[in-house]
């Protein structure tokens, strides 16, 4: 069958379903707890995806689009696609722990080795962007690879198009201008603001209802300057976090991200957040007890944003610096249960 007729004869993503809509039974209209966004991307937004699966079956990740680096750059460069590395690293985290969905999530996460142009591709990108090609709507696409998976939950980009950050980078006194998402990572001093390429980028209108008809919204852990912020550099979006009724949770990393937020306290990354957003109100902050060494200042960062202050030990026990997916869950339902 050629590519035209598989197309033709594929359902436009699944039987019964447009691309405005998920696959039934696998997504936040069907389930149970709250309504949930989560924002980010890469392995800070796979920690938090894989703790609230726990807690909620009406889970959508809202994912960044701006990774030029690796596989996502090149199959972004070639084909003019948006990055997917990030968009399927959050649909494994929504694999369930069942055979399938354990095989599936290794699959997805698997890549190539070899001496050839395949190295470094993770089969994931590849069945993503595939699927882009036959369907010609990225929602649609990973509707299509989240049923294949029996994710818990959907995932959306945060725009319709490929992304740039552009970094404003402090060095010694010295402002210097990075644009890239590997290079805010690697250039040296510390990231002062951000902002994006193109300036104006149109959000998807999927992830912009998702926001405006949830009951919680999540921000973090992840990259703080190229995970996070991002979703309130873009303008619809941006208007949406603002105006919708959900409450809004900050999930605090267990560590700074080298390169990006060497040194920051954890007050430091809820002052950054009221810088690129000063009228974003917060209901919950959540920190790890053993990575503030000041609660009394965390407090007060965090009632600038109009948030309360919720310690928890959520932290991997081997030490690393990684969130133990089922201690945060325990504490999220928590925090949910209590609707303060």
């Amino acid at each position: 069958m050629t590519d035209e007729g598989f197309e033709a004869a594929l359902p436009h993503p699944v039987e019964g379903c447009t691309p405005d809509e998920p696959p039934a039974g696998k997504t936040k209209y069907a389930g149970f707890g709250p309504s949930v966004v989560a924002l980010g991307g890469g392995h800070g937004l796979y920690a938090s995806l894989s703790a609230l699966r726990m807690v909620t079956d009406r889970l959508t990740a809202v994912v960044t689009v701006a990774d030029d680096g690796g596989s996502s750059g090149r199959l972004r460069r070639e084909l003019g696609v948006l990055p997917p590395g990030d968009l399927r690293m959050a649909l494994a985290a929504l694999c369930g722990d069942d055979e399938w969905g354990s095989t599936w999530s290794e699959v997805v996460q698997h890549r190539f080795r070899s001496e050839g142009e395949l190295h470094g591709h993770a089969v994931g990108n590849l069945l993503i962007v595939a699927l882009w090609e036959l369907l010609g709507d990225p929602v649609a696409g990973l509707d299509w690879v989240g049923r294949l998976l029996g994710a818990h939950g959907r995932v959306l980009p945060m725009a319709s198009v490929p992304l740039d950050i552009v970094a404003e980078v402090e060095l010694d006194g010295v402002i210097s201008t990075v644009r890239g998402q590997v290079a805010c990572a690697l250039t040296p001093g510390r990231v002062q603001a951000i902002s994006l390429v193109p300036e104006d980028p149109p959000a998807r209108p999927e992830a912009v209802a998702a926001v405006l008809e949830s009951d919680w919204v999540v921000f973090g852990p992840g990259s703080w300057f190229t995970s996070v912020l991002p979703h309130l550099k873009v303008p619809e979006l941006a208007r949406a976090l603002h105006a919708t009724r959900a409450r809004r949770l900050v999930t605090l990393n267990l560590a700074p991200q080298p390169g990006e937020t060497d040194d920051f306290s954890p007050q430091q990354h809820l002052e950054v957040l009221r810088q690129h957003a000063p009228d974003l109100s917060i209901d919950v902050v959540l920190a790890d007890t053993g990575v503030v060494d000041d609660p009394d200042a965390l407090e007060k960062a965090a009632a600038a944003l109009g948030a309360r202050l919720v310690m928890a030990d959520v932290a991997a026990a081997d030490g690393s610096p990684r969130h133990d997916p089922r201690r945060l869950a325990s504490v999220l339902d928590e925090i949910f249960l209590s609707k303060r």
